[in-house]
């Protein structure tokens, strides 16, 4: 609870800046960095969601967040490592850990994301992966949400895209050695499906991680809009989301153009959906 009392915080300072929406880190809630299965379940709180990814049940803290969105009128996407419930219910059930996000907007129920692709790291090693990759519809956008590792693979991003994600926003826990998710992935990510970028990573030390900041927004082209270095710092940038819905990029007209998507050759790529053993 802590944790969602300094999100709150942040959140009154964020409106007073004339924020729409603001991103945190992946696990912001609840921390990361742990050792054994007993640990992440002790880290974890519960939400469960449903077909739809709309929030049934939650940790106190989630409301509490919620509650602080709506009277504000802001919203917000933060991450955190989560279980659907059933073994803190009863200890003989698994509990189902998962490391997840949630986007609040302002008069509507809670969503959740849930990260589908995990490396063998702290939390993520007691993690079960998503099964989807959906686009939200708000009233900002279309907002598609990647955690971490999730944009390393590029098809994740190409699916959120190929859906019509105007924004991918990305909570992370970059620690030290994924110098290169912060500093190029990202960019690539955004100018390769000509969409807005978002990423948020944490600072600091936990249980012996260090953490290396490094967040950006990043316009349709890959050019950085803003970036932070390692310590705490907030990110504002003004975006138009309607530049991403444009997905062809004009040089020199009539000489120099290009289509991001209509140029696909989706016949040649057909080894992308086999499985690797």
């Amino acid at each position: 609870m802590a944790n969602a009392k300094a999100l709150v915080r942040k959140l009154i300072e964020l409106k007073s800046a004339s924020v729409d929406l603001a991103v945190f880190p992946e696990a912001f809630l609840t921390g990361y960095c742990v050792n054994t299965a007993k640990e992440a379940e002790q880290i974890s709180i519960h939400a469960n969601a449903d077909e739809n990814h709309e929030i049934l049940t939650a940790d106190g803290s989630i409301s509490v967040i919620q509650g602080m969105t709506d009277q504000l009128d802001i919203g917000c996407v933060v991450g955190f490592a989560g279980n659907k419930g059933f073994g803190h219910l009863n200890e003989n059930l698994p509990c189902e850990l998962y490391n997840g996000a949630i986007l609040f907007e302002p008069g509507k129920t809670p969503r959740r994301y849930i990260k589908t692709h995990l490396p063998f790291l702290g939390y993520d090693r007691f993690a079960e992966p998503g099964t989807a990759l959906d686009v939200f519809n708000t009233k900002w956008g279309k907002i598609g949400i990647l955690i971490c590792f999730d944009q390393r693979p590029p098809e994740a991003a190409r699916t959120l895209a190929l859906k019509g994600a105007e924004l991918i926003v990305l909570p992370t826990n970059w620690p030290i050695g994924a110098e290169v998710s912060a500093e190029h992935m990202s960019i690539a990510r955004a100018a390769e499906n000509k969409v807005f970028m978002a990423t948020c990573n944490r600072v600091g030390t936990e249980n012996g991680t260090t953490f290396i900041g490094r967040s950006k927004i990043i316009d349709t082209r890959g050019r950085v809009l803003e970036s932070a270095g390692d310590g705490e710092e907030i990110l504002i940038s003004d975006i138009d989301l309607q530049e991403a819905r444009e997905k062809r990029i004009v040089n020199i007209p009539g000489e120099y153009e290009m289509e991001v998507f209509k140029s696909r050759q989706p016949n040649l790529y057909k080894i992308i959906g086999k499985t690797v053993q």
